[in-house]
């Protein structure tokens, strides 16, 4: 049987872990019109833990653990597909000036698109 503090690390291993899928770093695509953009994000995962155990003679011997641990996960990049060309928009902590700008610009593209697509389905029907 394995003692408290070694239950307790593998206890917080295991919940940390359900957040380090790829999944979770590699998002779900969002496609409109013909551009797909990919969400990739960064994981940091953190923990500690300890025991022990030790008695005065008069009182008996005692025996404890504990632990806590904490994730982070925030964008890192966005990978933006447009028809056959493909880019990577990184974005560091805190730094969004480069996504805020491609907004209007990638909003601007999605309305193209859909006013094409839908001049294209006019002239079929």
């Amino acid at each position: 049987m394995e003692n408290p503090a070694q239950e307790l690390i593998k206890s917080i291993l295991d919940e940390l872990t359900t957040f380090a899928k790829t999944e979770t770093i590699i998002g779900e695509p969002i496609t409109i019109a013909d551009t797909t953009v990919i969400p990739v994000c960064k994981i940091t995962l953190g923990f500690g833990a300890g025991g022990g155990a030790g008695g005065v003679k008069e009182k008996g011997e005692g025996l404890g653990s504990g632990g806590g641990g904490g994730v982070c996960i925030y964008p890192a990049a966005f990978i933006v597909i447009r028809g056959e060309q493909v880019s990577l928009l990184g974005v560091k902590p805190g730094k969004w000036e480069p996504v805020l700008e491609a907004i209007p610009k990638l909003i601007e593209k999605l309305k193209e698109g859909r006013k094409d697509k839908k001049e294209k389905e006019e002239k079929k029907g």
